[in-house]
């Protein structure tokens, strides 16, 4: 059995089947973990839902901004902007069972045999394994509660701009969700700049991208993690393994095998 990480998909359906023929994906042994943005950009964000759910047991994900998009603007609590591909999705006849889907899927996730992480975008630097692990959980009863309408309208912003415990209410929802599913920069306490969304050398004064800080995560525990397709799969430490290499931007879409010293293998932008 093989578990493989891949990359920000986001719509683009033919890559992914062509990467999953060059790995030789088994859905019957092996595993696959998606570090989020399933969809938007690219052209086939319904077919790349459809058969991604269809895995079964075989699919797991972590949730990433553009998914939480689409179920924001499914639900009718932000318009489409002119650049979102999923129109198709918000037409389909198993939208609903899609977001359902959807829905039950986490921010964060740990694996205790591979020892292992995933998150779309990044983790607090002052967070712990376990209170990741935690606020993943109390955003996905969210996500699945009565209250997932008042979570997905206010989901938007970019403050508060500091993790504190004694956050509640949607300012924590939002700040615990930007945090997965939007960083790039902050600072040594975790203070988050998201205004910037260029390559890890534009961090503004004080700022530095999330994983050169020092981490109570990372201190034991690589981080998979996609969203900034500016690094293309690049950092400054092993413990911080990027895999958003820009499929949907026309470059690659990248596979990482978590059972395999964390072996790459990409393939290119289809014209």
């Amino acid at each position: 059995m093989a578990i493989y990480a891949i990359g920000d998909v986001q719509g683009c359906y033919d890559e992914l089947r062509k990467l999953l023929d060059k790995i030789k994906f088994d859905p019957q042994l092996d595993q696959i973990w998606s570090c989020g943005d399933l969809v938007n950009r690219g052209p086939k964000s319904l077919k790349t839902l459809r058969f991604c759910r269809d895995l079964g047991g075989a699919f797991r994900m972590v949730l990433g901004n553009h998914d939480l998009h689409l179920l924001s603007v499914g639900r009718g609590h932000r318009p489409a902007r002119v650049t979102d591909t999923f129109g198709r999705v918000l037409r389909a006849s198993d939208r609903d069972e899609l977001f359902d889907w959807l829905v039950r899927m986490p921010l964060f996730m740990y694996d205790a045999e591979l020892k292992v992480a995933m998150v779309h975008a990044g983790i607090s630097p002052v967070w712990s394994l376990q209170q990741c692990l935690d606020l993943s959980d109390e955003l996905s009863a969210i996500l699945q509660s009565p209250v997932l309408d008042l979570y997905l309208s206010s989901m938007y912003g970019n403050e508060p701009s500091i993790w504190s415990d004694a956050l509640t209410g949607p300012a924590r929802w939002r700040t615990a969700t930007n945090y997965f599913t939007r960083m790039r920069f902050c600072d040594a306490a975790g203070k988050l700049e998201l205004l910037t969304n260029s390559g890890p050398d534009t961090a503004p004064p004080g700022y530095r991208p999330w994983y050169e800080h020092a981490s109570r995560v990372m201190e034991t525990t690589p981080v998979v993690f996609g969203h900034w397709a500016a690094l293309m799969g690049k950092t400054t430490t092993s413990r911080a393994i990027a895999i958003d290499t820009g499929c949907a931007w026309g470059f690659e879409l990248t596979a990482c095998n978590l059972s395999n010293g964390f072996e790459r293998t990409s393939v290119k932008k289809l014209k």
